[in-house]
């Protein structure tokens, strides 16, 4: 083998080794080489990339400054980005736009020119940075109203104190009831003191351990007689579940106040769904939620099947006074406070909500240590991810997120799975349309366009019942368990042993 192959072979297996995107273009902005890591970023096979110009993968604005900045920097040696490195935006293949790290290098060969892009996808770090900084300003609107709950306890305790004296002092006189009255206010404002006391992760707690499961369905209890008769309240309990360490009083207080304001989204009617699940909280997840810790967590997720929330309403509903409800109707602490208690537990809060679906609150408890201790000696068993059988299986993979879509993908092909990825059901139906290998669809029920997942998946049972159907929801009940009534169901978020072993049993049963 001649010394030119050698280093051929070797050059190849570094492009192919390389986590980043690198793309290898001419003079021309032809694109001559580019890594399989390239194809992904961008949403090609690497292979459909060699011999279109570079350019197809910025926008369109930026294409005709492209080209001037290469042809000057040739000309003039001015460099811009090259040696430099820059953030830009990129454009994939479904015309989706997203940031990424530049960095360019120049080399000349045999009297030719090219140049090395090394790309570097900003999409979760711009996520990870986004949750962070809401997490400080829960913060520090924590601190702020805990210090004034402080000093206004102080005030209501002067207050109270003078009130109840004077209470004495006029029994049997007409304006006792004014200053029962007065008493009473002063009642409710310590209890919105409590309230804002929970939220700065203040409050006295009065932990122990708990059975999760007996705690929830004493609060179910209670709101069945509470809630109004169009509302179903519904209980899943996914198998054996840990033991948590709470105060039980606060944590059915919590409940009942989710469940009220899942009540206040269904002005019509719905169902209220809470279901417990035991749940590990691994690198994977951590990526997209900075704000929880590593380890074995007890998930207790409240969906209703109400109005949902858009955008900006999801991203302010744990502040503190943030409200929706008319003026008088509402304080805006239900969900802060929630959020605080399940932080002062060491927890977490989550909110996933669709508009015109529905929303799922869920709460994160650390497991007891002891069952925490037993959960690790589980794992150290051998229960690692099951890989992919011998042979290729095809997994179509149909989300509209781009960020998840790719993390979906990425976790499939670690398993040893080849990929297809759609943006929505039109997409997958297309490509099973084209690509009749798919051995299984993988499908997020929640999608934009005249399909949902759940109506995807009854098409392809019925056109393609070769193909098995895994799909996955961030919502615990409402759409979900509609869906859970036909097919295999997948809650977000979900460890990758967890997706490993439902592929595989898939597979299985295909095959068997």
């Amino acid at each position: 083998m001649s010394g030119k192959d050698s280093s051929e072979r070797l050059l190849g297996a570094i492009l192919e080794a390389a986590v980043h995107a690198i793309i290898v273009s001419d003079a021309a902005g032809v694109i001559v080489r580019a890594n399989a890591a390239a194809g992904r970023l961008f949403g090609y096979d690497a292979a459909d990339l060699v011999g279109h110009p570079v350019n197809r993968l910025m926008p369109e604005s930026e294409r005709p400054r492209h080209s001037e900045a290469i042809a000057r920097y040739l000309r003039t040696g001015e460099a811009r980005v090259i040696g430099i490195g820059r953030d830009v935006e990129g454009l994939r293949a479904d015309g989706s736009l997203f940031l990424v790290h530049l960095s360019v290098g120049h080399a000349r060969i045999d009297a030719k020119d090219f140049f090395v892009a090394v790309l570097h996808d900003l999409s979760r770090r711009l996520e990870a940075e986004r949750t962070l900084e809401q997490a400080h300003r829960l913060e520090a609107l924590g601190e702020l109203t805990g210090g004034v709950a402080h000093d206004f306890n102080n005030l209501l305790t002067v207050i109270t104190g003078n009130l109840e004296l004077l209470e004495q002092s006029l029994k049997g006189d007409s304006r006792h009831g004014l200053v029962r009255d007065a008493l009473d206010a002063a009642e409710l404002g310590a209890d919105l003191t409590a309230k804002l006391l929970a939220l700065a992760r203040r409050s006295v707690l009065a932990p122990r351990l708990v059975d999760p499961v007996t705690s929830v369905e004493a609060a179910l209890s209670l709101l069945r007689r509470t809630l109004g008769p169009g509302i179903e309240l519904r209980l899943n309990v996914d198998g054996d579940i840990w033991q948590v360490r709470l105060d039980p009083t606060q944590f059915q207080t919590a409940l009942i106040n989710l469940a009220l304001n899942a009540q206040d989204a269904m002005p019509e009617g719905g169902e209220i769904t809470v279901t417990l699940a035991n749940v590990s909280i691994d690198d994977s997840y951590l990526a997209r939620d900075v704000s929880v810790g590593e380890g074995r967590y007890v998930r207790i997720s409240v969906t209703d099947t109400g109005i949902g929330m858009g955008k900006e309403v999801r991203r302010r509903a744990f502040e503190p006074f943030f409200t929706t409800k008319p003026t008088g109707k509402g304080t805006g602490l239900g969900l802060s406070m929630v959020y605080g208690f399940t932080r002062q537990s060491g927890g977490h809060a989550t909110l996933y909500s669709e508009p015109g679906i529905g929303t799922t609150v869920s709460l994160y408890f650390p497991a007891a240590a002891v069952l925490e201790a037993k959960a690790e000696v589980d794992a150290a068993q051998g229960k690692t991810p099951a890989r992919a059988p011998s042979g290729e299986v095809r997994v179509l993979v149909v989300e509209d997120d781009h960020a998840v879509r790719r993390l979906s993908v990425s976790r499939i092909e670690a398993l040893g799975y080849r990929t297809l990825a759609a943006g929505n059901a039109a997409e997958a139906l297309a490509i099973l349309g084209t690509e009749p290998g798919v051995d299984v669809l993988f499908a997020d029920i929640v999608m934009p366009g005249a399909m949902n997942g759940h109506d995807l998946a009854r098409k392809v049972k019925a056109d393609y019942p070769q193909v098995s159907i895994l799909l996955t929801s961030g919502f615990a009940g409402g759409i979900g368990s509609t869906a859970a009534a036909e097919f295999s169901i997948l809650h977000k978020p979900y460890r990758q042993n967890d997706l490993a072993m439902r592929l595989r049993l898939l597979v299985s049963r295909q095959r068997g």
